[in-house]
């Protein structure tokens, strides 16, 4: 008969209990024991200084990674702070590290939402660690083990999360500069867009005379548009009124493209609720700022033309 194995209650300890102050027990005790630490992470982690002066502040642990990244750490044997998030920031910033660790007995929702929003928008270079501190025990044992679990990291899927967040956040700013001065130069040629402002969206749109079909400008990365847009909604009695409203449009396309002296992208989008026609401006996007004013004036110039051509066909529609 084999040895019957002893089996005991794993119970956590008060930190307190061990360490009875961050500086001068606990920061001591992991400057010698860093080990304990680096079995978490995937990099080494060596102590340079302890307690070492940032102006008039002052780094509980500072040491280089194993490939000669300097790491700042910061302990608190509470729950996570504001005033420790601001230490991390300040200490990783003025000693120009690349890893800022924060060890906490408790760390709190919002500070781990603010850790991961730091790793997606700061340089690929920087990094952020978010780690939670127990100790624990055996009943009736009486070594005491600490236990390091990694709440926060950086990875590449963040990394790249915050990448496309700053090229959509960029692509915000470049349209409502676009629209600003599409509508500036559009108000001195129609009065169609004299009461729209500038947005962040990929179009403006103004109103064709009968609700629920605008005239829109559009814009994306690789190319731009002019089109009535024709979506009356779920609101309204007759789901189909959209595409009746072009069908109709549709019959007199002869004459339409006659008077506009060019064909036009008639598009019944029999999947979707909305229909539109449009004159696409192929190769040409929000990103080339440099072909913009000729572009502006092209837009500007068709939307003209198709509310003079479609203004009276429009107010046929029921």
């Amino acid at each position: 008969m084999q040895n019957e194995i002893n089996i005991g209650r794993i119970k956590k300890v008060p930190l307190r209990e061990i360490w009875n102050r961050e500086d001068k027990d606990f920061t001591r005790w992991l400057e010698k024991n860093i080990e304990y630490l680096n079995e978490i992470l995937d990099f080494d982690i060596t102590i340079e200084s302890r307690e070492g002066p940032v102006g008039p502040y002052k780094v509980d642990l500072y040491g280089e990674d194993n490939f000669g990244r300097k790491v700042i750490i910061e302990n608190q044997l509470e729950k996570t702070d504001h005033t420790h998030l601001g230490q991390i920031i300040t200490y990783l910033v003025n000693l120009e590290a690349s890893s800022a660790i924060w060890i906490t007995s408790k760390p709190i929702e919002e500070h781990i939402k603010t850790i991961e929003w730091l790793n997606e928008t700061t340089p690929d270079d920087i990094s952020f660690y978010l780690i939670k501190i127990e100790a624990l025990k055996i009943e009736s044992q009486p070594s005491v083990a600490p236990l390091f679990t990694l709440i926060k990291s950086p990875s590449n899927e963040t990394k790249q999360i915050g990448a496309e967040k700053k090229e959509y956040a960029q692509r915000h700013v470049l349209r409502k500069e676009f629209w600003t001065q599409l509508l500036d130069k559009s108000r001195k040629k129609t009065k169609l867009y004299m009461n729209i402002s500038p947005n962040i969206y990929s179009w403006v749109g103004a109103g064709a005379g009968k609700t629920g079909i605008n005239y829109n400008y559009v814009i994306n990365n690789r190319r731009a548009a002019c089109e009535i847009y024709i979506d009356k909604g779920k609101a309204f009695e007759d789901p189909n009124i959209n595409k009746i409203r072009f069908d109709k449009l549709l019959k007199n396309k002869e004459k339409i493209e006659k008077e506009f002296d060019r064909k036009l992208n008639w598009e019944r989008l029999d999947n979707r609720r909305a229909s539109r026609i449009a004159i696409y401006f192929e190769g040409i996007g929000i990103k080339d700022k440099e072909k913009w004013d000729n572009l502006q004036d092209t837009m500007i110039d068709t939307i003209v033309k198709m509310e003079s051509v479609f203004k009276k066909y429009i107010s046929q529609l029921d």
